[in-house]
């Protein structure tokens, strides 16, 4: 009688037994290391993009989220390529909103950049990565890129000089707190305009981008009308191996 009495209490205490809450399971960051894969980050998309995968003899690329707080993400990429001279991939972080405004309608687009790498032995830059169209959503007619490191790479470039080294269209321009040299070529499917340092990297990059856009507009031929399309920022990589890691990104579009 007793051990039946004893059963029942156990049986109407299951129900709770498996109701109580477990301990709550620590999420870890996910990497991803597909050719095209892509993941959201807050309100930014991270892009796998390993365009240039077919030229490598052997090599991987992958990405980590580890952090997003608002509109701050914190997040890293480890790379390695072997073979062949062109860029392999574009591990990056593309913005979701504020694109498709006509470049007369931005007011500011602020930018915090905080990063390092592990090696600068390496084939590669750190670099946002703008578009701008014709028409909303429209094909690219012009690149804009910032360069905060140039580890051995090189900007597209229309001029060149004896020793095979691009020639700027303009030097020391003072924006953002930095100053630049600009390049000016094409890459076969549009304009493609390039801000390097004049000197070392930019580990620490706290601007207005938008300040680069007016810029082209006031002195390089760009239209105001065009529509900003893209605003991307990561790293092209070609040869070696290394661990880029952001400690914190943000950009807005307004």
């Amino acid at each position: 009688m007793f051990g039946f009495a004893k059963l029942s209490v156990l049986l109407l205490l299951v129900p709770f037994i498996a109701a109580a809450p477990t301990p709550e399971v620590e999420e870890r960051a996910t990497s991803f290391c597909g050719q095209w894969d892509t993941t959201t980050a807050g309100p930014y998309t991270l892009f796998l993009d390993q365009w240039g995968l077919s030229g490598a003899s052997s090599g991987s690329d992958c990405a980590t989220i580890n952090t997003v707080n608002g509109n701050t993400v914190a997040w890293s990429t480890t790379w390695s390529w072997t073979g062949g001279t062109g860029v392999k991939s574009f591990t990056n972080l593309g913005a979701n909103s504020g694109l498709n405004k006509q470049l007369s309608a931005i007011k500011s687009i602020p930018a915090v950049w905080t990063w390092s790498q592990s090696s600068s032995s390496v084939v590669a830059d750190v670099a946002f990565d703008l578009f701008t169209s014709t028409s909303s959503g429209g094909s690219a007619v012009n690149e804009i890129m910032i360069w905060l490191a140039n580890f051995n790479a090189g900007p597209i470039s229309s001029t060149y000089n004896s020793a095979g080294q691009p020639v700027p269209k303009v030097s020391n321009l003072s924006l953002g707190g930095h100053t630049w040299n600009l390049y000016f070529g094409s890459n076969g499917a549009n304009n493609v305009w390039s801000f390097l340092p004049t000197s070392g990297t930019v580990p620490s990059f706290n601007a207005d981008i938008n300040l680069f856009i007016k810029y082209l507009t006031a002195n390089e031929g760009i239209a105001t009308s065009q529509f900003l399309t893209t605003a991307q920022a990561g790293t092209e990589a070609t040869s070696g191996s290394a661990t880029l890691t952001t400690s914190a990104y943000s950009l807005v579009i307004n």
